[in-house]
């Protein structure tokens, strides 16, 4: 295969909600690239993306694939990501390795779901980004709608470059607003006649140039100057002045196309070898935090792998690009992100499955590579010379979590093995064992994601059965008043017994607060002689602060941090519900020793069951998590997710309008929030779109505490 130069080199990522017909475009650029001989369809399950079993089962993209094609001597790379917004992962991580996204429109519904979704994230990452209206051979098909709901929904920047002629199933000609001419396909698609325009169309192919070319020309001074002296440009022109707005992100270009029949996919592969930015053109998505790395073939070596796949028979298959310098076979390179030394003993580029074996790779192409030993995805690779990170790829934050166990004991090891593997795949797949609530907990962007991402692979792939559970909620215990308490622990067992008496008060913890030098106990105030104070900042959040009060010697100093560690074992599992305690000032004033059978256990239990004691006695109080929730909203939406939220305990902060739709900010208990995403799904048709972030622990209504410490007192009972 021919190397190619980075000034070759054309890098796009293809968007758009599901079923508006990636693969099938897929298809058609690799047929019309030469990669494949004939193109496949998803009903015949022969594609080359989509090519995994749970995608054949759901007929649809669950994973973003790498795939080339090679086009009027250029290398075209581009990769087909799923349109659901469950799976928006392998769209944003195509997006970090290229310079372009295409975004696929169904000319039947509209902007999608989808379609939004992957826009907001082409707009986060400052993509270019080029419009292909697609299916406009159906008979529902709507391109004025499309275009409307475009430029009302979207951006008002998209531009027409081609507009259909016979939209529905006679389409088989669009007006080229850049040519000035008719292009007609024959029923086999691929290569379109260039004919005149009809004089139907002439007026309105003349209104729609002249919109182009006022687009095109503000991108540049110079053009600008042109059209307004000469009210016209020339071909050449626009397509200079397209390339720069397109660039710029000042104008976003519309395309017509039926994939399924190979119609107008060559006009698009022209335009994207003709005016898309090659990579050093562009600044990548993935720079350091503290340079700028130029696209120079010439420069230091480094790469960057932002997807990995595990295939049966070969194990781990790395995806990455190279930023800057030549790759070339059998190099050995630095993993910058954790020093480990690797040989890339092969590169390939790939098509899918098919794997071609390359000598070299210059900056700005995508290629793989396979066995490497401590390489992830996120991780850079580089000559010795070159010092430096790129920066990890930012996905959306989790929206959905679950716990999950093996439903045999003997399968947990492998569990915890399969699911890191899941989780490298898909890196919005996040795994937590939380020792607090001694759960194996699964992040993820919903109900959809998981059970398709982990639970089907779990039972059709690796074969192991597991279950899912609702997760605990990390609550945090704390005290509102003072409280005494007293213990004594005593143990006679025939030799060296155990004996340990511990005396101690407790009170709310607050910042500023003087020390306790007199307090109330049995109802009389009682004098503290603070001689050691020390200040913990518990690792859950909170504080406990420890006082040594004893005078006397009736306890000794070398037992102190014994009962300090009896109570921190009580703060890491709280007397009410086994959660965290936080924020509690100690002071240990009095208790009793034996010559012979004291020793620390004795009163490291003694100190724990006094904190224990004291605790329930000092109005105990359970804080839960509260998260703020900001809801993307349908306005015609907004009373049924208003309704909703009433019975979750939500708090309403805010609204403001975005167009048609409304953004509702909200403070919510993680505890209403078990399976929220489905729930807003289902009332809102999937148009809804929410993120959270956790903002404070706040104390819970009466009646959820007793609930709460009634269940809590069961499952001990049960224990």
């Amino acid at each position: 295969m021919k190397v190619y130069k980075t000034n070759e080199i054309k890098n796009f990522t293809l968007l758009g909600n599901g079923g508006s017909g990636k693969t099938t475009f897929s298809e058609a650029i690799l047929f019309e690239g030469g990669i494949v001989k004939r193109r496949g369809d998803i009903a015949s399950k022969n594609t080359v993306s989509d090519n995994r079993e749970i995608e054949h089962a759901q007929e649809g993209s669950i994973f973003s694939t790498v795939l080339y094609a090679e086009w009027n001597g250029k290398k075209l790379n581009f990769i087909d990501t799923p349109g659901a917004d469950d799976f928006i992962g392998g769209a944003v991580s195509s997006m970090y390795a290229t310079d372009l996204a295409i975004m696929l429109l169904n000319s039947q519904n509209g902007v999608e779901v989808g379609t939004e979704s992957h826009w907001r994230e082409a707009n986060r990452m400052h993509k270019p980004l080029i419009f292909v209206v697609n299916h406009l051979d159906h008979d529902k098909s709507n391109f004025d709608k499309t275009i409307e709901e475009v430029r009302n929904n979207l951006t008002p920047k998209a531009v027409i470059v081609q507009y259909p002629v016979n939209v529905g199933p006679e389409f088989d000609a669009v007006i080229d607003l850049l040519k000035m001419k008719m292009l007609k396909w024959s029923k086999d698609g691929g290569k379109a006649q260039e004919l005149d325009i009809p004089a139907s169309e002439a007026d309105k192919a003349e209104e729609l140039q002249n919109s182009l070319m006022e687009a095109a020309a503000e991108s540049d001074e110079e053009l600008m100057e042109i059209f307004f002296e000469k009210e016209t440009l020339t071909e050449e022109e626009m397509r200079k002045g397209i390339k720069q707005g397109l660039a710029k992100r000042d104008l976003f270009p519309i395309f017509c196309i039926s994939a399924r029949q190979n119609y107008g996919v060559q006009r698009v592969m022209d335009f994207i070898s003709n005016a898309a930015p090659s990579p050093d053109e562009v600044v990548c998505s993935i720079q350091p935090e503290d340079q700028e790395i130029v696209c120079d073939p010439s420069g230091k070596l480094s790469m960057f792998v932002f997807k990995n796949t595990i295939e049966q028979h070969l194990g781990e298959v790395l995806y990455f690009r190279v930023v800057s310098g030549t790759l070339k076979e059998g190099v050995d390179l630095i993993n910058q992100s954790n020093s480990a030394k690797e040989r890339l003993s092969q590169i390939f580029v790939v098509a899918g499955k098919s794997r071609t074996k390359v000598a070299e790779l210059y900056a700005g192409d995508l290629g793989a590579t396979v066995k490497l030993k401590d390489t992830k995805t996120n991780h850079t690779l580089a000559e010795k010379a070159a010092d430096w990170v790129y920066s990890t790829m930012a996905f959306p934050p989790s929206k959905f979590r679950v716990a999950i166990k093996a439903l045999s004991e003997s399968d947990d090891e492998k569990l915890g093995e399969v699911l890191h593997k899941i989780a490298e795949e898909d890196p919005t797949v996040r795994l937590e064992y939380s020792k607090e609530l001694k759960q194996l907990i699964l992040h993820g962007q919903g109900e959809y994601h998981i059970n398709l991402m982990v639970k089907w692979q779990l039972e059709n792939t690796y074969k192991l059965e597991s279950e899912f559970l609702p997760p605990r909620i990390p609550y945090r215990e704390t005290i509102t008043k003072g409280a005494q308490a007293s213990y004594r622990h005593k143990k006679q067992s025939g030799g060296a017994g155990q004996f340990g008496e511990v005396h101690l008060y407790i009170d709310p913890f607050e910042e500023g607060k003087p020390d306790p030098t007199e307090v109330k106990i049995s109802g009389k105030d009682q004098k503290l002689s603070v001689r050691d104070k020390q200040q913990f900042d518990m690792p859950w959040g909170g504080k406990l602060v420890y006082y040594n009060c004893i005078v006397g010697g009736v306890i000794d100093a070398r037992f102190m941090p014994a009962i300090l560690k009896g109570i921190m074992e009580k703060m890491e599992q709280g007397p009410l519900t086994g959660c965290y305690a936080r924020d509690i000032r100690v002071a240990v004033y009095d208790g009793k020793m034996h010559p012979v059978d004291s020793n620390e256990i004795s009163f490291k239990l003694a100190g724990a069951k006094a904190f224990s004691e004291a605790f329930k006695n000092a109005g105990p109080k359970i804080m839960e998590p509260v998260y703020d929730v900001e809801i993307r909203v349908p306005s015609e939406k907004m009373g049924d997710v208003m309704s909703d939220l009433q019975g979750r305990r939500a708090v309403i902060q805010g609204m403001e309008n975005q167009g048609r739709y409304e953004i509702l900010k909200t403070r919510m208990p993680l505890a209403e929030m078990s399976k929220y995403s489905t729930v807003l799904s289902s009332i809102t048709s999937g148009r809804a779109t929410f993120n959270m972030k956790f903002n404070e622990y706040s104390p819970i209504p009466f009646d959820v505490q007793d609930e709460l410490l009634k269940a809590y007192a069961a499952e001990q009972n049960d224990d």
